[in-house]
């Protein structure tokens, strides 16, 4: 059984799988490039996406339209026909700027997390670039849907529902998380996508519904096609790729992991994270606090004066190979991962194993009906 298309209005995607925004750097225009020419969809993190500028420190919010400019355009000459997305943070300080770049460089896509975007309409509205929220509840969904519909006259093109097994930031409390065995995505997607309906029907036009967090082989993307939603985000995977725009002491970090190393932090951002245990974090929760010197002002929900270190500088350490003065944020299921592939072959295997799930599914359930 071949794996269905992704469509997210005219956009046609030849296979269900979003590969997931990671910052700072970690998804640029490499591997959101080699992924799109897959077939799958791309995606560009925008978090501090100009550090590679000369001017980044002094001149942040210049440095990353700039630098976004340059991964957009860089990603499309690298996959002319390939769908690009670009994941933004809610919480950001230059969100709409940013938002607005991408929009004029011909983005497909903007994905946008960590917060609701509510006014991600007065960017995308009237131009060809798709808004997706990314939300983990069916109360998010709706509360974005009528904030559109009554503000903007639109509604999303799309839905990402992330769940609790993601990496980086999560939008659950640390109260939730105690409990993380009793929090199915896949039967929050299924309420998002019933709580919607009233909008699809009112703009007469489908809504797709995508899963992510702890996505990991085909038979969990088989999964979630059998239960009627429309396809997969998958991030931490792609860490581990040969295209993956990190340095390789980060992916090795990846193949490194084991199940033990998993913890989840307390974000300077105000949220909980999921990450892979290093002496840097073992230093944090011990009171060790690292020399902070806010020269960003990227984060809203970021207090410089308060936080131990400064995330923008820890995760693009950790990007550039330096896990002594950063760390790595990472799925639950990281620990699975045994070896560095490229993309090309981990498509490859993802999507041939769920068609095999899927047939099998199939075959059963033809087997009890006969």
């Amino acid at each position: 059984m071949k794996l269905p298309k992704l469509r997210i209005g005219n956009l046609i995607a030849k296979i269900p799988i979003i590969q997931g925004g990671m910052g700072v750097g970690i998804s640029l225009s490499r591997l959101a490039s080699a992924v799109a020419n897959e077939g799958g969809i791309g995606v560009i993190s925008g978090t501090a996406v100009g550090f590679r500028e000369p001017d980044f420190r002094l001149h942040y919010r210049a440095s990353s339209i700039k630098g976004l400019k340059e991964e957009i355009r860089k990603t499309r000459e690298a996959s002319p026909d390939g769908i690009i997305g670009l994941n933004l943070l809610s919480v950001m300080t230059n969100f709409a700027e940013l938002a607005k770049a991408a929009v004029e460089e011909g983005i497909d896509i903007i994905f946008a997390g960590a917060g609701l975007p509510m006014r991600l309409p007065e960017v995308t509205k009237g131009t060809d670039t798709k808004a997706v929220p990314i939300v983990s509840s069916a109360r998010a969904a709706v509360l974005i849907c009528k904030n559109w519909d009554n503000k903007y006259s639109v509604v999303p093109d799309a839905i990402v529902v992330e769940g609790p097994l993601a990496g980086g930031h999560l939008g659950y409390s640390a109260k939730q998380l105690e409990n993380i065995d009793d929090i199915d995505v896949e039967d929050i997607a299924l309420d998002v996508k019933k709580s919607i309906v009233p909008f699809e029907q009112k703009y007469d036009k489908h809504i797709p519904v995508v899963v992510a967090g702890g996505i990991y082989d085909g038979k969990d993307i088989a999964r979630v096609l059998a239960k009627g939603l429309d396809g997969v985000q998958m991030a931490t995977r792609f860490v581990a790729t040969d295209e993956c725009d990190a340095d390789e002491r980060f992916k090795m970090a990846y193949v490194n992991a084991k199940k033990e190393d998993i913890i989840y932090i307390q974000s300077p951002v105000g949220l909980v994270g999921r990450a892979i245990r290093n002496k840097f974090l073992d230093d944090v929760a011990m009171g060790i606090k690292k020399p902070i010197r806010c020269q960003y002002n990227c984060l809203k929900t970021c207090d410089p004066k308060a936080s131990p270190y400064c995330i923008a500088d820890a995760l693009l350490s950790a990007r550039q190979g330096d896990l002594d003065n950063g760390f790595a944020f990472a799925g639950a299921n990281v620990y699975r991962i045994d070896r560095i592939m490229p993309v090309k072959e981990l498509i490859n295997e993802l999507v041939e194993s769920a068609e095999a799930a899927l047939d099998e599914m199939a075959n059963l359930i033809e087997s009890n009906t006969v």
